[in-house]
This record gives C-alpha cells, sequence and structure tokens, in this order.
C-alpha cells in the first residue's frame, strides 16, 4: 500500500512550495529587468598579438590564484568563427580556461573577433595558411618555446586539423580537438539545407558580404525545434534556484550570441565540406595543394559529445582513423556540445582528461626551459 504522507510532511512541502513560488517571482522579475546578469569571460588576460579583428589572447597563470605556469611547451587555444570564444572562460568557477591554468599551462587563444565587411573575403587559407601559423609564432616568441600544445573546439577544430595537415612540419607537441566534424554528411539540416543542388550560401548573405547572426541563429534552432519550449519549461521548474538561474543566463545567452561569418569562408565550407564532403574523402584542396588529414602524425586526442545536436557524434565518428598519428585517441562522453566545455561534466570528466592527455606530453617547466635553450 502506498505510504499516506502525515501532516507533518504536508506542511513542509507547502512551505517549500511558497518558498520556491517566492523565489521564482524573484527570480523572474530580475530576469525581465535584466538585472544581476553573471560576468562572462572574466579570466585575466592581455591581447598579444593582433591582425585585423583577429587577436591573440594570454591568460595570465597568477601563482597566488592559479598556481603559475609549471608545464610546457604553451598551450593554444583557436576557437571556431561562429560563435564567440567566451564559453570557455564561461564565469568564475565554471571555465575550461581556469581549469588550465590551474592545471600549470601557459595558455593562450586565437579569438576571431566580429567579422564585417572587410572579411567578407577571407578564406579558409588565410585562417589555416595566415592567421594560425602567426598565431604560433607569436606564442613561440613570447615563450621562448619551440613548440605549442594546440586545442581547437568546434569548427575551430577543422581549422587546426587543416593547419596540422597543410603543414606536416608546424612545431606541434600535440593536437587536440573538441566537437569536430570531419563527415558532414551527418551534420543533419545544415548538410540537408546546402546539399548539393539545395541552398546557395549568396542567398542569405548580409549587406556585408557575410552570413548575418540572425541566419545562424535560426539554423541553430532548427537543429533542436522543441529547444525553446523546453528549456523554458526546465527554466520554470528550477527558476528558484540562483545557482541554476547564473547557469542558464551565462550558457544560453552565449547560445544566441553569434558572430557574422565570413561569406566566402562559407562558400569553401559549403562546396568542400559539405557537397564534397572532402575532410572525410580525402578530395580536399588548399591553396592548389592535396590536404590529407593522415599526414597528421602528432600526438592526438579527439572528443565526442554523445547528445551534441550541433556537431552529431556521427560526424565526428571517422576522424580517429582518418588522422595518421600513431599515438591517437578517442574521448567519446555523454554530453552536449557545450557539455564538453562547461558544466559539471566539463569539469569531472572532459576537462581532466584533456588535462592528462597534454601533461604527459609535456615537460616540467624547468625540464621545458632546458629544453627549448
Amino acid at each position: 500500500m502506498p505510504t499516506v504522507p502525515t501532516p507533518q510532511t504536508i506542511l513542509e512541502r507547502v512551505r517549500r512550495d511558497v518558498e520556491r513560488n517566492a523565489l521564482r517571482a524573484r527570480n523572474g522579475i530580475k530576469m525581465a529587468a535584466g538585472v544581476d546578469r553573471p560576468r562572462v569571460g572574466c579570466t585575466a588576460k592581455d591581447v598579444v598579438w593582433q591582425r585585423g579583428r583577429c587577436q591573440v589572447w594570454r591568460y595570465r597563470n597568477d601563482p597566488e590564484v592559479h598556481g603559475g605556469v609549471r608545464y610546457g611547451p604553451p598551450l593554444l587555444l583557436v576557437f571556431s568563427l561562429v560563435s564567440r570564444s567566451y564559453i570557455l572562460d564561461l564565469t568564475p568557477g565554471n571555465s575550461f580556461v581556469e581549469q588550465l591554468l590551474e592545471a600549470g599551462f601557459d595558455v593562450y587563444l586565437v579569438d576571431w573577433g566580429e567579422p564585417d565587411q572587410s572579411d567578407a573575403y577571407n578564406q579558409i587559407e588565410d585562417y589555416v595558411d595566415d592567421y594560425i601559423p602567426a598565431a604560433v609564432d607569436r606564442v613561440l616568441e613570447l615563450s621562448g618555446s619551440t613548440e605549442v600544445n594546440l586545442l581547437g573546439y568546434c569548427f575551430g577544430g577543422d581549422l587546426t586539423l587543416l593547419y596540422a595537415a597543410h603543414h606536416p612540419d608546424a612545431p606541434l607537441r600535440s593536437l587536440t580537438v573538441l566537437a569536430t566534424p570531419v563527415d558532414f554528411r551527418h551534420m543533419g539540416p545544415l548538410a540537408d539545407l546546402f546539399g548539393r543542388d539545395k541552398m546557395e550560401v549568396d542567398e542569405v548573405l548580409g549587406d556585408d558580404g557575410n552570413v548575418p547572426p540572425s541566419v545562424l541563429a535560426q539554423a541553430f534552432r532548427a537543429l533542436t525545434p522543441t529547444y525553446e519550449v523546453t528549456r523554458y519549461v526546465t527554466l520554470w521548474e528550477r527558476l528558484w534556484s540562483d545557482e541554476y538561474v547564473a547557469s542558464y543566463q551565462a550558457m544560453t545567452g552565449w547560445s544566441d550570441d553569434h558572430v557574422p561569418f565570413p561569406g566566402t569562408t562559407a562558400r569553401q565550407l559549403v562546396q568542400m565540406l559539405i557537397r564534397d564532403n572532402g575532410l572525410a574523402t580525402d578530395r580536399l584542396t588548399l591553396d592548389g595543394d592535396r590536404v590529407h588529414l593522415r599526414d597528421i602524425t602528432v600526438p592526438f586526442l579527439t572528443v565526442r559529445a554523445n547528445r551534441d545536436h550541433i556537431v552529431p557524434a556521427e560526424a565526428t565518428a571517422a576522424l580517429i582513423d582518418l588522422v595518421g598519428s600513431e599515438d591517437k585517441h578517442e574521448l567519446r562522453l555523454d554530453a552536449g556540445h557545450m557539455g564538453l566545455v562547461v558544466g559539471r561534466t566539463a569539469a569531472r570528466t572532459t576537462v581532466p582528461a584533456i588535462i592528462d592527455f597534454i601533461r604527459k606530453r609535456s615537460e616540467p617547466l624547468n625540464a621545458a626551459i632546458g629544453a627549448s635553450q
């Protein structure tokens, strides 16, 4: 027989529901008014290189806060062109960058900025053969190292793959990519929309020659049509929790915060990666050169997410076999796209695994300095 709740239990439940409803009302008013929004991208950093809108940031590894730099070579993060990089440094206590600093790395990040009309003619080659090599050179200059550990997120991972494959002699100690698609047949609505003989990129370009942020936002919403409803239902259920509301605001704020995508690069992406499926079929050409992922031979890690609605796990599955490295590894997690770098799964599983992989292919600082001299 079911247990009959006691009057005391019923009273406690009523009291809890009343308190939570009051908190829901308070937090709902704050959200509507736009007050107490969480601060994002707070880790102290310096701009150490810039070309156009592209910048390289060096995060300050404060010995009293993070323990100082204890491992070399330095770690360079390459973000995607689609959205803003602060997802990697979301909020204090929920930051991928913070964890990397606390692990003892000298951390740099390539931030692409917000493209405008002058970026509309940028090609994939500009990023792979110009910006990334220049960023690597600057990191080497500042750190005094002869190599870097390289890490790419989402389409930033594709850029690092192409850089490493097109420059097999690049000064890389290791390469790590997160949520990086290579088989674009499995990119869902994106592949369906721009597949052969379907929509052309020029149909969605803005007056500045770039794909507008509104188009990108709508495209991502199409990936999960029910997300707008379910996220508000979940928000209502947890609206009483200050911690949940702060995390919700930070993460949904980022997921809605897109930047223009360079028009020429978008045309190349559609033709080379979606229609030709060039990475998976080994038919990709950059600046007249055939580029083969098998030419990547540095220690390699690919991190995949089973519940990724932006880059489905099937789109990343072939990568481990395409890369030519002997020392290569795959980490597959029950997480979403953002859950690889922020949140509890990231803090407990993803980031520690990435740190362990990179640290095992690095040296303690004194040894690293000695080796570079």
